[in-house]
């Protein structure tokens, strides 16, 4: 007849305005008394209640199980169904999206890096075969070297292929202080949270609709990979998913399989770290920045 949480404010009312006893009255429900004499045990849920909203605020495209991740780095540890029955109490859910992306949050220039392996920038470029099919690049940059640490080309990178590259990264190279990627699905999803947790590794995502924010690895879609091309042309457009028109599988060697891409891709990755060199390392190869000083 009522709900389960009602049934004890039928009984109050039952016995209160009709003078009934508590057994009668629980008969008439049709509640235990035990359910009624019940007082709950629960802690006191404030702090996490409030932690929950502010991870909600700042991270608006975040479910309920993704913030237990970032709650869990702080040291709250939830049950994942207290967790779930919290975020329905406090009326939080993904908001749709809607109308034009902008920045959230305060805007504050980031420190640069004062040697290698301190920070990486990821970011992915798009190609097709000859075929036709298409292929996506995770490209990974040390932001203080500028050198390419890694292009790994596949039709599908999930963010537990991702994941796995990074620990193979981390394994030849060392673990970085921190990571800087765009907003993408692959980078914010659940493996990558893990991931970021298990390594103890700081996951700095840019602002939404702001590709400069991470413009080393930009830099090197625009840069290094166009001048792998037989002729560098001007390119159309500076989005890294638009540049990916002009990259070497397609315009070198017309690669017809994934494995002939991938083998060009880590010719073209090697050369630069050989023989190009920039000014800001002081004219110097990348191979051996790091017995180079940054100069702000």
């Amino acid at each position: 007849m009522v709900t389960p949480g009602a049934k004890p404010e039928a009984v109050a009312h039952a016995r209160e305005q009709h003078g009934l006893s508590e057994r009668l009255a629980c008969s008439l429900v049709g509640v235990s008394r035990r359910v009624i004499r019940y007082v709950p045990t629960r802690p006191d849920d404030g702090p996490l209640r409030q932690r929950l909203r502010e991870l909600a605020a700042e991270r608006r495209r975040f479910g309920y199980r993704r913030l237990g991740y970032l709650l869990t780095r702080e040291g709250m540890s939830p049950n994942h169904k207290k967790l779930l029955r919290i975020y329905r109490e406090e009326g939080l859910r993904v908001r749709r999206r809607g109308g034009r992306k902008r920045a959230l949050g305060t805007r504050a220039p980031r420190v640069l890096p004062d040697g290698p392996n301190q920070r990486w920038s990821l970011d992915f470029v798009s190609d097709s075969l000859v075929c036709g099919r298409r292929f996506r690049i995770l490209c990974v940059v040390d932001d203080f070297s500028r050198e390419c640490l890694a292009l790994v080309a596949d039709t599908s990178l999930s963010g537990a292929r991702v994941a796995r590259e990074l620990t193979s990264l981390i394994g030849i190279r060392g673990k970085p202080h921190t990571v800087v990627s765009d907003n993408g699905t692959e980078l914010t999803s659940s493996a990558i949270l893990r991931w970021s947790q298990e390594r103890r590794v700081e996951w700095h995502y840019i602002a939404p609709g702001k590709p400069m924010q991470n413009g080393f690895v930009e830099r090197l879609a625009f840069d290094q990979l166009r001048f792998q091309r037989p002729t560098a042309g001007r390119m159309p457009q500076r989005n890294a998913v638009h540049l990916a028109r002009a990259r070497p599988v397609r315009a070198g060697c017309l690669a017809a399989r994934l494995q002939h891409g991938q083998a060009t891709l880590e010719t073209g990755r090697e050369d630069p770290r050989r023989d190009r060199r920039r000014t800001c390392l002081g004219a110097c190869p990348q191979t051996r920045c790091h017995t180079i000083k940054h100069q702000s």
